[in-house]
């Protein structure tokens, strides 16, 4: 293949998704428009580090939000309090917590579909929480459903923000791929990074392939313009390759199995 597969995930998650599609035999390019930065501790954060053991449950969203929950544990909890529940959206968040808490954490049922807010709502121990105190802990911005959900079924919820996203634009090379439609696929897991790229995508891109991990992310690629849509069956590395694969034709193309 000699034009490139556009991906924007940033970190290691994004290195798992180039390693998933060079499997495949595709020629993987990293756009480099977005990179996760902790936020500083303020007195907020403090407060509700010292009072972790008060949570009936956490939620984390991301794996980077994990390193940097752990990270605050380790500095004021030696040993962890017993009794919480932890949850996250996909197996690499899940993985993190247990790598570096050691803790064990529900995830949703491949059946319901992976790395989605919707999925680990179908959870049937998330369904009754009257009187329950919940943490999600989070980048800034983003969906507002979880909290929204879980309030409504009762929870008392905090939400806390312990990252950020750092946007920049694109290289001049990659601009110009984007403004040409030079390249094979672009693959986008994220609202906000898909929005942010569209300011660069000309007509040509509009018309390439562009594959995304839910419906609810296709819904808003068709608003801003893209034409040629393919959906993952989730945001993993196996799902978005297995995709890759059947959209391009690679080697591999029905594969889609946990990584």
């Amino acid at each position: 293949m000699s034009q490139p597969v556009l991906i924007c995930r940033p970190g290691d998650r994004g290195e798992a998704l180039a390693d998933s599609l060079r499997a495949q035999g595709a020629f993987v390019e990293q756009l480099d428009v977005m990179r996760l930065a902790p936020l500083p501790e303020d007195h907020v954060q403090r407060s509700i580090w010292l009072d972790i053991d008060q949570y009936h449950k956490i939620v984390v969203v991301s794996p980077f939000a994990a390193y940097c929950l752990s990270n605050a544990l380790d500095r004021y909890w030696p040993q962890l309090p017993v009794g919480i529940n932890y949850y996250s959206v996909g197996r690499a968040t899940a993985s993190v917590l247990f790598e570096q808490l050691g803790v064990r954490v529900h995830i949703p049922s491949p059946d319901h579909g992976e790395d989605t807010s919707e999925a680990l709502l179908s959870l049937a121990s998330l369904k009754t929480l009257t009187h329950q105190r919940v943490l999600i802990v989070a980048g800034e911005g983003g969906r507002s459903l979880l909290a929204e959900t879980l309030s409504a079924r009762g929870a008392n919820v905090t939400r806390i923000a312990v990252y950020q996203r750092v946007y920049q634009a694109p290289t001049p090379a990659m601009q110009q791929r984007l403004l040409t439609g030079d390249y094979q696929a672009l693959i986008a897991t994220s609202s906000e990074l898909l929005e942010h790229l569209a300011r660069w995508c000309e007509q040509a891109a509009l018309n390439q392939p562009l594959i995304v991990s839910s419906h609810r992310l296709a819904k808003l690629a068709g608003k801003l313009g893209f034409r040629d849509l393919k959906v993952a069956s989730g945001a993993t590395p196996a799902a978005l390759a297995a995709a890759l694969g059947r959209s391009c034709n690679l080697k591999g193309a029905d594969v889609d199995q946990g990584t």
